[in-house]
């Protein structure tokens, strides 16, 4: 049977590291994950009102479909300036793409950011949005081990009604290959059957990891978007101001168009743990990165790609629901 790598995190990819940061006067916050030398990358755009950086870069046909860090944030707009910070540290530490011997380093820092700025919290920033000290702040703190719930860029984030939050899982495939999710939880869509506390996700749970309820019996023909006055009194149903951000990681040796289509597989596991998902009033972007390590071979090598995105897709469900779960605990 698959189990999940030792800390049922994004960082059980080996080299993978992770930084939480988050302003608690506003009540928003970032994540930044650094891939060590550059990993090959690509990202899918699913949502009506996404808010990116580098995402065109990624795509297969140009020339840069590689990711030296990538930042989560609250903020809107605001949050994207978070990986600017991260880029000019990467520079520093002299990582990225040498252009001319004579210039800076240029990192790729892709970036996607979450609407928090309706959910509490002193947002009169005037001219100093907090997001490049904050930015600065989860680059220094990434580790292997970070936490889960209403931390970085699940700070601020809500789910439908519920706290929104940050949340990871892992699958080890075994061999030495393995898949991991990382997600920020701020759909407008709910993460709960009708009965408000078994998550959708539940079917791909493991061992408990976000509270063991099974549903006593089946959802039936249920509202398609769920209590819409109280969405609406929110004022969450506005294009751009909900979005579920995530990214699925793995060892595998892919390249851009394989990594799109990993981003792309993954996109059913935000389906399998939010209803609805990619409406017009989210964001929803999955961003995909392969370190390389793995090699998949050649010969049966389309059929180990279908199992790494299905992996995938599983491992985003219980990453939803385990963020959600650990924000609420």
């Amino acid at each position: 049977m698959l189990r999940p790598g030792p800390l049922n995190l994004l960082t059980d990819v080996p080299g993978l590291t992770v930084g939480n940061a988050a302003d608690e006067v506003a009540r928003t916050g970032v994540t930044v994950v650094r891939f060590p030398g550059g990993w090959t990358a690509a990202a899918d755009v699913r949502g009506g009102g996404p808010g990116v950086r580098e995402t065109a870069a990624l795509s297969p046909e140009n020339g840069y479909a590689k990711l030296h860090a990538l930042t989560f944030s609250g903020g809107s707009v605001f949050g994207l300036a978070a990986a600017d910070e991260v880029a000019a540290a990467l520079s520093q530490a002299d990582e990225g793409f040498l252009v001319r011997p004579d210039t800076p380093r240029t990192p790729i820092v892709g970036g996607a950011v979450l609407y928090d700025l309706a959910n509490g919290g002193h947002k009169a920033w005037g001219l100093e949005p907090p997001y490049r000290a904050l930015g600065q702040a989860a680059f220094a703190a990434a580790d292997r081990t970070f936490t889960l719930g209403a931390v970085g860029a699940g700070r601020g984030a809500r789910a439908g009604l519920v706290q929104g939050g940050l949340g990871s899982a892992s699958l080890d495939l075994g061999d030495g290959l393995v898949v991991a999710a990382l997600v920020a939880v701020n759909p407008v869509g709910s993460v709960f059957m009708p009965d408000g506390e078994t998550f959708w996700a539940w079917p791909f749970e493991i061992d408990g990891e976000f509270g063991g309820r099974t549903p006593t019996g089946p959802a039936g023909a249920v509202e398609p978007m769920p209590d819409n006055s109280r969405l609406a009194g929110l004022g969450r149903l506005a294009p751009g101001a909900n979005t579920t951000l995530a990214l699925v990681a793995t060892n595998a040796d892919l390249g851009a168009g394989e990594c799109q289509r990993l981003a792309m597989m993954a996109q059913d596991g935000l389906s399998r743990a939010v209803r609805p998902a990619h409406t017009p009033f989210d964001g929803d972007v999955v961003f995909a990165a392969a370190s390389g390590a793995i090699d998949l071979g050649e010969e049966g090598r389309q059929l180990r790609l279908a199992r790494l995105g299905a992996a995938a897709g599983d491992c985003l469900a219980r990453a939803i629901a385990r963020g959600v779960y650990a924000a609420r605990s």
